[in-house]
């Protein structure tokens, strides 16, 4: 698989014109599985296969400067100094897409938090509307990883950012947040930076492309669709071969 005629140019890197806490990713193997996840014939089992490993790399980089404090740890030979975390981390998926994203981020971070937020966006309005939220009532971690795969507008995100930010208010302390995303086009990326220029964007790839007036192309990364739908299989495709696809 190739992008799109014309296309190419739109998803290279452009470091400098992005925001300083746009963090696109350079991972060649990254590059390489979005492009696998845009396969036709890619159903449920695969994607949700290329969704994690993709994730596990940029929960990497996302999570490369979190703080650590020294430690006691019992081996064989006796009690050694180590590291180990030094603050309690969160992971809030919004659902649906961002649970494709969840397996890989509690793999990584084994202790992490897991809390629940369902944002949709009207079809009339376009604008978020939140449907489920199970963030518990006292804050006790001190970063939280938002997981969204595919921003368009970034609109979701937003709200999702206001959310955690207006949780965060409660405690005595600030909560830092950082959002993770698959692939955004770079209005959402935009527009998440403008609205929260405190919050650190992790993506794996940015389409830069857009239209006269500005706004995205649609669909974001042709072929990559409605992250929800295929994972969950409700996206009316049944046409996808699961043990015929290899490269990844």
């Amino acid at each position: 698989d190739s992008l799109p005629a014309g296309r190419s140019a739109a998803y290279m890197p452009s470091p400098s014109s992005d925001p300083p806490n746009v963090l696109q990713s350079s991972h060649p193997l990254i590059l390489h599985k979005i492009t696998q996840m845009r396969k036709a014939k890619a159903g449920p089992k695969y994607l949700n296969q290329l969704l994690r490993e993709v994730s596990t790399f940029l929960c990497y980089e996302a999570t490369a400067d979190l703080e650590m404090e020294p430690c006691a740890v019992t081996s064989r030979l006796g009690e050694e100094k180590g590291q180990r975390l030094a603050n309690r981390v969160a992971i809030v998926p919004v659902m649906r897409g961002g649970l494709g994203m969840l397996e890989a981020m509690t793999e990584m971070v084994c202790n992490a938090r897991v809390y629940h937020l369902g944002i949709y966006r009207d079809k009339k309005s376009l604008m978020p509307v939140e449907y489920y939220n199970k963030l518990p009532k006292r804050v006790t971690v001190q970063t939280a990883f938002v997981l969204d795969p595919c921003p368009l507008s970034g609109a979701t995100a937003i709200a999702a950012i206001d959310i955690l930010k207006a949780w965060g208010s409660t405690a005595d302390f600030k909560l830092r947040i950082k959002f993770v995303c698959i692939g955004a086009s770079q209005q959402a990326v935009d527009n998440i930076s403008s609205a929260h220029p405190d919050v650190p964007i992790h993506v794996g790839l940015i389409d830069r492309l857009h239209d006269p007036d500005g706004a995205p192309l649609a669909p974001i990364l042709p072929g990559l669709g409605d992250i929800g739908d295929r994972l969950f299989g409700t996206d009316g495709n049944d046409d996808f071969d699961e043990d015929g696809l290899d490269g990844a």
